[in-house]
């Protein structure tokens, strides 16, 4: 489920208690179904207003918000207060100009490859940052190696993503030593930090691997940071990539 769904389904579930909350009919069973399409993503479920998580129906939703207020108007007010911050932040997130340029910078790979691994790291940010992450480090996987086929630089089938990280850089002339401005130096440095942080985040917090007791559980923050590093990064590349090949013709 993206962003936008999930944005889409907390605003049409909040109308619905609106209306029961101020006279209007709803469904048991409606009301049932939505909460539970809700509660299926163990990220989303941790944010939703602790009463959707303990009203299991209808019923034990009056008890509750009839305690909260005696008037329609303070129930509104409530209910709004519970729900309208989250939906925001996912109405936000799921249009977010930088995700859009991005998108855009992406295509011109023209690898559905590359353009599913980041819609794939956008759709689960919130609802599944374990698999956000992996997501994001593939994104960056394919980018290289797209750049890397293109240019006829043979890599191994194991060669992770920070060793393909350096080969692409090598490639499209983003190597720090093959620059001579100290500045750009250290900025080009910081690139290879980042790439080599997003693979780190993926082999600690991510879903590739099993994990112990002791495991760190992502939450979407982690999720978001990955996405974004991931989609800066591959943008970079792209563009650089796209500016080399120009100027070669």
């Amino acid at each position: 489920m993206s962003e936008q769904e999930v944005s889409e389904k907390l605003e049409t579930f909040r109308n619905l208690l609106l209306s029961y909350a101020t006279g209007g009919h709803v469904e048991n069973d409606e009301y049932q179904r939505r909460r539970a399409e809700l509660l299926k993503h163990k990220v989303l479920r941790d944010r939703l207003p602790r009463f959707v998580r303990t009203c299991q129906d209808l019923k034990q939703f009056w008890a509750f918000i009839k305690q909260q207020s005696d008037t329609y108007e303070g129930r509104r007010i409530y209910l709004w207060g519970e729900f309208n911050p989250l939906i925001e932040d996912m109405a936000t997130l799921s249009e977010a100009p930088p995700d859009r340029r991005v998108d855009a910078a992406l295509t011109k790979l023209d690898s559905d490859t590359v353009v599913q691994a980041w819609r794939d790291a956008l759709d689960r940010r919130l609802t599944d940052p374990d698999g956000a992450i992996t997501s994001a480090r593939s994104l960056l996987e394919s980018v290289c190696k797209h750049i890397l086929d293109d240019s006829d630089v043979p890599y191994e089938a194991r060669t992770d993503l920070p060793g393909l990280y350096k080969l692409t850089a090598d490639v499209v002339r983003l190597a720090p030593s093959q620059q001579t401005e100290d500045t750009l130096r250290r900025v080009l440095g910081g690139c290879i930090t980042v790439v080599d942080g997003v693979g780190a985040m993926r082999n600690a917090l991510g879903d590739a691997h099993g994990r112990g007791r002791s495991s760190v559980k992502p939450e979407s923050r982690h999720a978001e940071l990955a996405v974004n590093l991931a989609g800066a990064a591959a943008t970079f590349l792209v563009q650089t990539w796209e500016a080399k090949r120009e100027r070669a013709i």
